[in-house]
């Protein structure tokens, strides 16, 4: 389809960047009259400017709420499109201490409640056997801006432990019982590799691009698993059946036994209705690049493609977008 020339502009989540930096550069080499210009603000910004309509898309991992929905004019004036699923990895700064360290839910849940103060806890070494911990206090890094990688992570601590849920509970942002603050997962990922014995969490492509050692965490079935593509598509299949007609889900502590447990979407969120023709006609066109030919260039960078059930009721939701009275998509 060829495509008329003009200007996107995009905010929002931080988590999805290193995809979508890869996927504006890709698309303008396909289109080069058509420019995307995205800033990685963190998800809680780009719902706001969504909802303020300074954007004409806004990104984010969390689902917008009902409350949000209502802001925005309506369920039923916004689209949550995913765009891609990736891993919340526990990213940490202990010299000589080898990658991919044991964590289980309740270990996580400790650490971040303060309830486990050192790396030396009988509770993180007893999942560890062999290797040598220090004697050293745990400094936990958060972050500080309005984040869907933050909600992924307290949605996976409320799921999985009740104290968690009781004293903190879930959200984009969150009453910290302590730590360090950092904006966006790059200011995540600086803090830990700069304080020793910190431990933060972080999108996946954070933590190789940035060198950092990040554990595997105990799922569901018992099972320490690496964060993969492959472990997040394990995790976005077992609820394939469930997700809800308005595609907003969730897909920690799945069920499967491969699956890595801390996963989570980034949606991209459009109006149904588009009061710009061209615009709409831009984004919409976008969208359907991105659920389709875009999802190869997620593998490189750690994130999983979208299962083809899925881009499939995705695709439906993306006739349904209109343009000056018809469908955007034609």
């Amino acid at each position: 389809i060829s495509r008329d020339p003009g200007t996107l502009n995009g905010a929002g989540s931080t988590f999805i960047n290193p995809l979508m930096s890869k996927w504006t550069k890709e698309y303008n080499t396909l289109f080069p009259q058509v420019k995307i210009n995205y800033q990685s603000i963190g998800s809680g910004g780009g719902r706001q400017q969504f909802i303020a309509k300074t954007v004409d898309f806004g990104a984010s991992d969390a689902p917008m709420t009902d409350d949000q929905l209502t802001q925005a004019g309506g369920a039923d004036k916004v689209i949550h499109v995913p765009l891609t699923q990736g891993a919340v990895v526990l990213a940490y700064n202990l010299p000589n201490v080898p990658n991919g360290l044991k964590f289980s839910a309740d270990t996580v849940a400790g650490i971040y409640l303060g309830t486990i103060k050192k790396w030396n806890d009988p509770k993180i070494t007893a999942d560890n056997a062999g290797v040598n911990l220090p004697d050293l206090a745990i400094a936990t890094v958060h972050r500080s801006d309005g984040s869907g990688t933050t909600d992924i992570f307290t949605d996976y601590l409320s799921t999985v432990n009740a104290d968690w849920k009781s004293k903190v509970g879930r959200g984009t942002s969150v009453q910290w019982p302590g730590g360090i603050g950092g904006q966006g997962n790059e200011g995540v990922a600086n803090q830990v590799r700069n304080t020793r014995g910190a431990v933060g969490y972080v999108e996946l492509a954070y933590a190789k691009q940035n060198k950092i050692s990040y554990g595997v965490v105990k799922n569901k079935s018992g099972n320490f698993i690496e964060a993969t593509p492959d472990a997040v598509t394990a995790a976005v299949n077992a609820y394939a059946d469930k997700i809800p007609e308005d595609l907003r889900y969730s897909i920690v502590d799945s069920p499967d036994p491969k699956a890595y447990p801390i996963a989570g979407t980034t949606w991209l969120l459009v109006y149904k209705t588009q009061a710009d023709a061209n615009k709409g006609k831009l984004v919409t066109q976008f969208l359907d690049w991105a659920i389709k030919d875009g999802q190869k260039f997620g593998t490189d960078l750690d994130y999983a493609a979208l299962p083809a059930g899925l881009v499939t009721k995705i695709e439906a939701k993306l006739k349904t977008i209109t343009c000056g009275g018809a469908t955007c998509l034609s």
